[in-house]
C-alpha cells in the first residue's frame, strides 16, 4: 500500500508543478483555462501533502525513520491541564 501512496505522491507533485506552470503562464484572454489549471495545481498540492505525510507517518511507525523530536509533558503541564498530560 505504501508503494501505491509513494507513486501517488510523485504523480500529484508532478501535476502540481505542471498545472501550476500552466496557471502562471496562461494569458489574460484565456481566463477560464488559468482558473482550471490553478484548481488542478491546488488539488495536486493537497494530494501531494497528504501522501507525503502518510509516508512520513508510516516510516516513523515502522522504525525506518527516527521519530521527530517532541517535548515531553512536564509536571507543571499536567497541573495546567487538569491532571491529564
Amino acid at each position: 500500500m505504501m508503494k501505491l501512496i509513494a507513486i501517488l505522491n510523485v504523480i500529484a507533485w508532478a501535476g502540481f508543478w505542471a498545472f501550476g506552470y500552466l496557471a502562471l503562464t496562461a494569458g489574460t484572454e484565456s481566463g477560464s483555462q488559468g482558473v482550471i489549471a490553478a484548481v488542478l495545481a491546488a488539488l495536486g498540492a493537497a494530494i501531494g501533502f497528504w501522501a507525503y505525510f502518510q509516508l512520513v507517518r508510516h516510516s516513523e511507525a515502522t522504525g525506518y525513520a527516527k521519530p521527530a523530536n517532541r517535548a515531553k509533558p512536564t509536571f507543571e503541564d499536567a497541573d495546567l491541564n487538569g491532571g491529564n498530560a
